[in-house]
């Protein structure tokens, strides 16, 4: 009997092949773990009880559920539940071997998340919350008593971490005013400021820090921190008290990202360089660093456990994810079939305006040219890399050659070129997307009558910007989860993502409304000349359905080719089965358009 797996085409397996993320772990009861899985057809929240190999499904929501943790007793697992995938709800909890779900924090009307952290016994909770009205607050909820505001501001904040001893919150905050370059602040449960780290240059604030958590250890008052003063996200650790930092100088190319063994003596560092990563051990007693052994391709995450290990989620281009272990072990297998390979990435650098833009090309079987997508990435401050990605591997196998472009505004080529985007937004990018699309064509690679732009969130506003901007470089559109009428969406989107659009542009809309006319796709929809399909959540607070409605409405006016999904999800979905059906729609209209 032929089953239906037999007659499934690859790229359909790879989205419903099941596939966990990194299991989190508790830091007092390190046996006991979450994790996250689409086992169901739905990704939602696991424990793992690493003792018996017990695992338990925790969350169980039409929509899905990915933020969640284990508290640090291990005696509770924790989740954000909104409504629909509007991020906007309330934290709920239920013990980790089961029973009934209940709100964590009963004193605090709904809002966004901006950040939690629990002590270790769980009796001293720190919550950051945002709404339009009220702005950004911290509350401290103590032994289950009533919450106290102990900050508030209209510019964004967020909680960061909890210091072991339960006396100490770490906060991001942009009271500065550039919401893409935090500042620090280290505050007691009162709100009393006991220290201060602000790397902003004055009137172009152009230096970022991040929190990257309190040292574990009992009393300690170390706070990794990263910095960007030497124009590229780097460690040091910040005695909050004292005042002394040590700057950690790591000898390595591209960015690192890093985050404390369980013993407080050494660091876990994540080196990303030109999409590859590199994992390593920072000892702080003898200054030394340490390579880990991992395979060639991309890092999605990765933590120290208390024995010494390192466990992570790895990909390549053609191989799906594994979490591994430096001692050689997968650590947690899904259940169910695997994900079908694909093919591997190549590397090229195409020389453009603002300098050499990193390129990935993964090609079909055949000769070209080949009709061609270009995969445009999200962010816009994240990177593609080496990472294995069921959506470009789908247009492979239908004979596509696939280009995903780290423009100028990505992450892990340094400071500068993340920040090259601000004041011209959408133009810079497609600026080296234009780049990239003539070495595509001059090369063989791309079939110049057959090039689609695509992508999703970010790259869906590149998308339908470029299509405006650019219209005889592309035959076809998709745009998935797009900003397509940027003033619409400012006043429509949540408060945190208004804080980033005034960073990226200088103000608002009000206050520059030429620099947001310029870089809004509905400004050009009229020079749209291709066929373009949009898809939308129609609870997304991020990239709002009304601003894409009113651009779908300027392409119905004027009788543009279009088609437009809607449904019934945020910012993208977590139902495997709607993602295929998105991807579907996707490759369908580009077969009925482009032969």
């Amino acid at each position: 009997m032929v089953t239906h797996l037999e007659t499934m085409p690859d790229w359909e397996k790879r989205f419903r092949a099941p596939r966990v993320a990194l299991p989190d772990w508790a830091e007092n009861a390190p046996d006991r773990s979450l994790f996250v899985s689409n086992a169901t057809g739905t990704y939602e929240l696991y424990t793992w009880d690493r003792q018996t190999g017990e695992q338990r499904q925790v969350t169980d929501r039409a929509k899905g559920t990915m933020n969640g943790f284990v508290a640090s007793d291990g005696r509770t697992v924790w989740w954000f539940e909104d409504t629909d995938g509007d991020e906007f709800g309330a934290w709920v909890c239920q013990p980790f071997e089961g029973g009934p779900t209940v709100l964590a924090l009963p004193g605090l009307e709904p809002s966004y998340p901006a950040g939690i952290a629990l002590n270790g016994d769980g009796s001293v909770v720190v919550v950051g919350r945002s709404t339009d009205e009220f702005g950004y607050t911290v509350c401290v909820v103590r032994d289950g008593g009533a919450p106290v505001e102990i900050y508030r501001h209209h510019e964004s904040a967020r909680v960061r971490d909890l210091s072991r001893d339960g006396t100490l919150i770490a906060l991001e905050h942009t009271e500065h005013g550039d919401a893409m370059h935090p500042a620090l602040r280290v505050v007691r449960l009162d709100g009393l400021v006991v220290a201060e780290l602000d790397d902003s240059t004055g009137g172009e604030r152009e230096l970022g820090l991040e929190t990257r958590g309190f040292a574990p250890v009992h009393g300690d008052t170390r706070l990794l921190v990263g910095h960007q003063r030497r124009g590229r996200w780097e460690p040091l650790v910040w005695d909050v008290i004292s005042g002394e930092q040590w700057d950690l100088k790591l000898d390595l190319p591209g960015d690192v990202s890093t985050e404390w063994y369980p013993d407080g003596d050494g660091l876990l560092v994540v080196h990303d360089f030109q999409a590859r990563s590199e994992l390593y051990r920072y000892d702080l007693g003898a200054r030394e660093l340490i390579r880990l052994e991992s395979p060639a391709g991309s890092v999605g995450a990765a933590t120290a456990r208390p024995d010494g290990t390192v466990e992570y989620l790895w990909s390549s281009s053609a191989t799906p994810p594994e979490v591994r272990s430096t001692n050689g072990l997968v650590v947690l297998d899904p259940p169910g079939f695997k994900a079908p390979v694909s093919v591997p990435v190549e590397d090229v650098w195409v020389e453009g305006p603002g300098g050499r833009v990193h390129t990935l090309v993964q090609r079909p079987a055949g000769e070209g040219p080949f009709p061609t997508v270009f995969d445009i990435h999200g962010g816009p401050v994240r990177h593609d890399g080496d990472e294995f990605m069921a959506g470009p591997a789908a247009w492979v196998d239908h004979g596509y050659a696939v280009v995903r472009v780290n423009y100028r505004g990505s992450s892990g080529y340094g400071r500068e070129w993340t920040d090259a985007l601000k004041y011209r937004v959408g133009l810079i990018e497609l600026e080296d997307i234009a780049a990239v699309r003539e070495w595509a064509v001059t090369s063989g690679l791309a079939d110049p009558s057959r090039l689609v732009l695509a992508g999703g969130s970010w790259g869906g506003y590149l998308t339908l910007l470029g299509l405006g901007t650019q219209p005889d470089a592309w035959a076809l559109g998709l745009a998935a989860a797009p900003v397509a009428d940027y003033v619409t969406a400012y006043h429509d989107e949540m408060e945190n993502l208004k804080a980033i659009d005034r960073a990226l542009f200088g103000g608002s809309p009000e206050e520059l409304p030429e620099r947001f006319e310029a870089s809004s796709p509905i400004t050009y929809v009229d020079r749209v000349k291709v066929p373009v399909h949009i898809s939308a959540g129609v609870n997304d607070p991020r990239c709002p359905i009304r601003q894409v409605d009113n651009y779908v409405d300027r392409l119905k006016a004027r009788g543009a080719v279009h088609e437009m999904y809607r449904y019934d999800a945020g910012h993208g979905s977590l139902v495997m089965e709607e993602v295929i059906t998105q991807v579907r729609l996707g490759i369908d209209f580009a077969k009925r358009h482009l032969g």
